[in-house]
């Protein structure tokens, strides 16, 4: 009876070989596929910046430009979906979101832009002509692509805060609103007006607190961005991502 059962086990090891070899096989071909840095990514790297992610995986990504859910309505990343930054920048970023954390218990960041290739501005600079942008307000929204964005030297980000179900704060706008009512330097009188709320004004404060205390600098016209230094300290120290 033994050697019966000893035969129905080694019969029934031998078909489950295949089974299992073609299923690592399998696993090893997706984590390989998955582990491949885009060529758009590597060049970052090669540049020295840092995907935020590797360093807290905490930090929530969504890059709207690597998706058709933007002002442009189209993707202009491709294969770009990791949120980077210059070494510098990064180590203050996580920064402010420790600081977050600690004065606000299980909300984090949600980035929605960091570097971007040069290349990608002038696709975002010409599509405000559709807009009905006039030229001489353009720069309010994008930057000249010949001057370049903080964010073409991996010195700008643009993002927001979610709280502890992930979803993301009322900022009284969404991102890449155009207009008065995203204007940081607006906001009271938005709030006088009844156009925003005193809890959408304290949201912002809330992820203003963060990143200026970081070291960062509020843009004036975009409750979501956020510069590093100067445009022409990044042009000097780090040149231009293309």
């Amino acid at each position: 009876m033994a050697t019966g059962i000893h035969f129905f086990m080694r019969f029934y090891q031998i078909l489950l070989i295949p089974f299992f070899t073609q299923t690592a096989f399998a696993q090893s071909g997706t984590s390989s596929r998955t582990e491949r840095i885009p060529e758009i990514e590597q060049r970052m790297i090669d540049r020295g910046l840092i995907d935020i992610q590797k360093s807290d995986h905490s930090v929530l990504v969504d890059l709207k430009y690597s998706t058709k859910d933007n002002f442009i309505g189209k993707d202009v990343y491709g294969e770009l979906a990791g949120a980077y930054l210059q070494p510098e920048m990064a180590k203050r970023l996580l920064h402010a979101h420790e600081l977050l954390q600690k004065a606000n218990p299980g909300y984090r960041f949600l980035i929605y832009d960091a570097a971007r290739p040069n290349s990608a501005q002038y696709e975002l600079w010409n599509a405000l002509d559709a807009l009905n942008i006039p030229k001489r307000s353009k720069t309010q929204y994008v930057a000249d692509p010949k001057i370049g964005s903080n964010h073409n030297f991996g010195c700008a980000i643009d993002l927001t805060v979610v709280d502890e179900k992930g979803i993301p704060l009322d900022m009284g706008t969404k991102f890449d609103y155009f207009g008065p009512l995203a204007y940081p330097r607006l906001e009271q009188e938005m709030l006088r007006l009844g156009k925003l709320t005193a809890r959408q004004v304290a949201n912002r404060k809330i992820l203003r607190t963060a990143m200026t205390r970081s070291g960062f600098k509020q843009n004036t016209t975009e409750w979501w961005h956020f510069d590093g230094m100067s445009k022409a300290a990044a042009r000097a120290r780090y040149g231009m991502i293309k």
